[in-house]
């Protein structure tokens, strides 16, 4: 048996994990979620029935994590030699900009993707991202001055707030801005990259026959 299983489906957030999964080298099995045939196994991990979702059999012990963001910072934490946990003088950047994407970002996309929003200023304060046009903003603001989350080095924090602007980018749910776009490109050049969104590309010419 493999260290771990990887429930997803190429054409969903599943495709952060696996990334995460190459970029630390992990020995996985995959098992391909069908949204209308969901396997018993599958949701006895994860009873909300969503992917990814990463089983890890580990010794004596079984632990599933779920959460894409949550994942890709548990696999840096169970493959330190990786070296993709942030030093101590990076965390605050790091943390920051990883629950940043994973919160207001995803929050801003989803939201005005879905045509919701709050006009009145003092109402924006009870959302968790104001407004779309301002989480954009800080976004823009928290990436302009450095090359990766954490300055000049890649973490594991970039294939989680890399894969919100990689795929914001192409589904156009992220604005095309020269930060972004820099960032994106950086990304896309990574091995770890290149073979994970294969894999996934393969399985998705797959599934549509």
């Amino acid at each position: 048996m493999a260290e771990y299983t990887f429930f997803t489906n190429p054409m969903s957030r599943g495709q952060i994990a696996r990334w995460a999964l190459h970029e630390v080298g992990a020995d996985y099995d995959t098992e391909l979620v069908e949204w209308a045939a969901k396997s018993e196994a599958f949701l006895k991990a994860n009873p909300l029935g969503k992917v990814p979702t990463l089983v890890h059999h580990h010794g004596d012990h079984i632990h599933t994590v779920t959460e894409a963001a949550a994942i890709c910072h548990y696999l840096a934490e169970m493959h330190p030699d990786a070296g993709l946990l942030p030093e101590p003088h990076e965390k605050a950047a790091y943390f920051r900009r990883l629950f940043f994407a994973a919160g207001p970002v995803e929050q801003a996309v989803i939201a005005n993707s879905m045509g919701w929003g709050v006009d009145d200023p003092q109402k924006q304060g009870m959302l968790g991202f104001g407004s779309y046009e301002r989480a954009m903003d800080t976004f823009d603001t928290l990436m302009a001055d450095r090359d990766y989350v954490c300055g000049d080095r890649f973490t594991m924090a970039d294939v989680y707030v890399g894969s919100q602007v990689d795929w914001g980018l192409q589904f156009g749910t992220i604005p095309k801005r020269p930060v972004f776009e820099a960032y994106a490109e950086r990304l896309r050049e990574r091995p770890a990259y290149k073979e994970a969104k294969a894999i996934d590309m393969q399985l998705v010419s797959e599934q549509r026959g």
